[in-house]
Formats: C-alpha cells, structure tokens, sequence
C-alpha cells in the first residue's frame, strides 16, 4: 500500500467529490453578495433572475402594479433601474425598466405571465449563481469542512481504531487548528517521543530514495530545509519555521488543518498561496501507511516542491482556477490535482523523476513508479482529468510533464474554457481576489501591468 490513500484535495473515488464539493455550498448567510452581477449560490430552490419590461403612461400607477405583482411571488429585488422608453412616438411617461430580483424558481414563469398583464415587452434572463468562495486570506478561516470517514474514530480499518490513547492525541492536536486564525502565530506541537520515532523510521527510509528518485527542484529544497528549519531524522519540524522558509522562498505560507479538508476549501486555499497542513503523526503500528495525510506526507511530499517558484505558481494556478467552479469542474481539478501535485511524474535530461507528494511521502510507490511497470502517458489536462484514480493502491497509469513550465501554461488554457460569470486576479499586495466585472477594475489592472513592465524595460536598457 501507498503511503497516501487520499490527497488533500480530493477524498477519492470511495467519497464522492461531487458530494464533497456540494457540501461546500452550505454557507453562513452573512456572505455579502461578491458582484452586482451574480450572488452566491445559498438556496438550490431560488434563481437570480433580470427582469426588463415597458410600462405606458407610469402616472397611472402602473409601477405600483408591477411592484405589488414581484411582491406576491415573494421575490426579492435586489435593484431597480428606469429610464425614458427607447421607441418612437412615445409619451413622457412611458418607461422602459429594469428589475433583478431573487425568486423561487417554480415561479418564474408565473411571475412573467402575470407582468404581461399591466406592461409591455416583458422579457426576463437567469444570471448565473456561483458557490461561495473565499474573497480575502482572512476568509479561510471559514474553509474548513473536513472529509471524517477517514478517521480513527469512523474508519474501523484505520491502524489507530482500536487504539484509544491515539484517538485521544488526534483530538488534541486537531483542537489546534480549530481554534487558530489567520494572521496568528501557528500553533507548536510538542511531539512524544513515540511520534518521534515513527517520524524517524520515515524520514530515514524515504531519504535513501530521494538522490535517485526525486526531481532536482524537490533535492536542492530538501537540502537547504535540513540546513535551515530543523529538517532531520530526530526532529520534527515546526509548522512556524516551516511557513517562514516558504513564505521567503515563494510567499506559501501554512494554515493549520485538523484532517482531511472537502476538495473546495482546499483547492480555495492555494489561490492564495497557502497550504492546509496537518500536524498529528500516523499510527506507530503502521510507519510506512496512513489512510489520510498526516505532517510525514505534507512536510516531507509537498512542502519542499511548493519551495519552487514555478511549482508554487502551478498550484496556485489550480487554486484560483477553482474558485466559484461548478461541482463538476470541482470534481476535474480535484483529479488534475492528484494526477500532478499528487502523483506526478516530469522529465529532466530525459529521465523520469518524481514531483507529487504522494510519491515522494511513499517508499514503495515511489519506487514503482519510476519502475517502468505502470503506463505513463502525457499530461494532457483535458485527459488527466477524466482519468480514473486507485486509492487502495498504486496507480496503473502516471502522467508525465516536460517541465513545471509547460504543465503551467497547459493548466492554464484548460482553466480559461472553465465556464465562470465572471473572471478574476489574484493581488499579492492584499492577499485578496479581485472580480474583473468593471471596465474600470480591468483598466486599473492593466495600469499595474503596465508599470511593472517599464520597470522591467528600464532594468533591461541598464543592463544595454
């Protein structure tokens, strides 16, 4: 068995991702709307709905018709606009207006009809809702919806079921997370010397693999976190130390998680370049298994590659190509996720080396798959993510990238055709994620742009 059963971001086949995603889009109602031009989606049974009618001669009460008829169907407007009727031959109080309101969707129909009866040239138009996602790095705070069936308290074939004192230890660890906020110090573990010595039998084991098997980006990381942040077969890091190095490397920082997180709030977290990491230790009985990641597969597997500049960009690119997608494209990014962060394969001098965690935290995948036994193919987003994944063991097919560079660009054609009421840029000055709906927003954006590049272009004639 692999080191990893299942990845942060996607539960795996046994738990549907679907049904992961759709957990997520129970929300607090205090969700401020993110655009006057789509809300959050908080009520499958309502759409949001832009209703545009002509009324003759408004002196005559008309409006206040047309308003006591949105009023009966309990529809909730959220704005109105008028203005003077575009047609010809018309009187001063002929007006043409514009409604967007929110109504239960059986009674859309109703509602029209009803309109037709006291105005003209009625017409009306779904707008799109979208799940809730977060807007700013302090709204993951509230990503925190946590897949269970895998713990030791549910899963009667976790290696820590029957043990008590374990259990125990995990609740405690896990009330760490729970309790932390952004922006505070990560909470310090103080780990007993029985976890010590599980971390050990990992740590010695996997780096024996590492010269032959990982990729160049993941050794020259793994080298400096052993010189700098307490990387060692008799320590285990600190999340804190460890945040530190990768915000300075990258601008990742880590935001503590007591499990297995819905493939949405873990996805949502990496638009803003921040990693959900666990701290509790797998099971003494079995070193070399865990059944959900533990801090062996997020500290040794993921966090020397989010080290890398273009790999960090990589899995941002997936975070933000996440944000406000369907369950469906929720379900696909979670696969590519697997398929690359997880599970990935790359050339460099025209040798397979390893770059997914999943790999990387697991000896004998590790070593199978780079064994020339499995199908290697591609990576080709559009195929990756119909690919069908294993979970209980080591995965029959591998998808290869030429380079992080080229999977990157890849990524982000796939992203662009992911069907979204609105686009979206990731401001690093904020920690925030602005909507791209305004004609101003775009320009501002491209003002930004436009003065980095004359920056750049002034270094370059220096160097001329």
């Amino acid at each position: 068995m692999k080191t990893e059963v299942c990845s942060q971001a996607g539960p795996g086949k046994r738990d549907s991702l679907v049904d992961g995603a759709q957990a997520d889009g129970e929300r607090d109602s205090s969700v401020p709307e993110l655009s006057e031009h789509f809300i959050p989606d908080r009520d499958g049974d309502r759409d949001l709905v832009t209703v545009t009618f002509s009324l003759r001669n408004t002196k005559n009460s008309g409006l206040s018709r047309a308003l006591k008829i949105f009023e009966a169907f309990e529809a909730q407007i959220h704005h109105v606009e008028s203005r003077p009727s575009r047609k010809g031959k018309v009187g001063i109080d002929d007006l043409d207006f514009f409604i967007r309101c929110e109504i239960n969707n059986s009674a859309v129909n109703s509602l029209l009809n009803s309109l037709r009866r006291v105005a003209e040239d009625v017409c009306a138009n779904k707008e799109e809702k979208v799940p809730w996602f977060p807007r700013k790095i302090q709204d993951l705070d509230r990503c925190h919806h946590l897949i269970t069936k895998f713990e030791p308290d549910l899963d009667q074939a976790h290696p820590g079921y029957q043990d008590l004192e374990y259990r125990e230890r995990r609740s405690n660890v896990a009330r760490l997370a729970f309790h932390y906020k952004q922006g505070e110090s990560l909470p310090r573990v103080d780990y007993t010397t029985e976890e010590r010595a599980t971390w050990k039998e990992v740590y010695t084991k996997l780096s024996t693999l590492y010269p032959s098997h990982a990729c160049k980006q993941f050794l020259d990381a793994f080298h400096i976190l052993e010189k700098h942040c307490g990387y060692q077969a008799d320590n285990i890091p600190q999340l804190q130390d460890v945040s530190n190095f990768l915000k300075e490397r990258t601008g990742f920082r880590l935001h503590p998680t007591a499990g297995l997180l819905s493939p949405r709030d873990f996805l949502a977290s990496l638009a803003f370049r921040v990693f959900q990491c666990t701290q509790y230790i797998r099971h003494s009985s079995s070193p070399m298994h865990s059944p959900e990641p533990d801090c062996c597969h997020e500290l040794l597997g993921h966090i020397p590659m989010l080290a890398d500049k273009q790999f960090a960009q990589f899995s941002q690119e997936l975070g933000l190509a996440s944000l406000g997608a369907s369950d469906e494209d929720i379900e696909k990014l979670s696969t590519l996720y697997w398929f690359t962060i997880e599970f990935g394969l790359c050339k460099q001098n025209g040798v397979l080396k390893a770059y997914g965690a999943g790999l990387l935290s697991s000896y004998g995948e590790l070593m199978y798959s780079l064994s020339g036994e499995p199908q290697y193919k591609a990576f080709d987003p559009e195929v990756t993510a119909m690919q069908t994944y294993q979970d209980q063991t080591f995965q029959p097919v591998y998808f290869v990238s030429e380079s992080f560079e080229d999977a990157k660009s890849k990524l982000w054609m796939y992203a662009c055709k992911i069907r979204r009421p609105f686009s979206l840029r990731y401001d690093p000055l904020t920690c925030s994620v602005d909507l791209l709906d305004k004609p101003h927003k775009i320009k501002k954006a491209l003002t930004q742009i436009a003065d980095e590049l004359k920056n750049l272009c002034f270094a370059l004639d220096k160097l001329s």
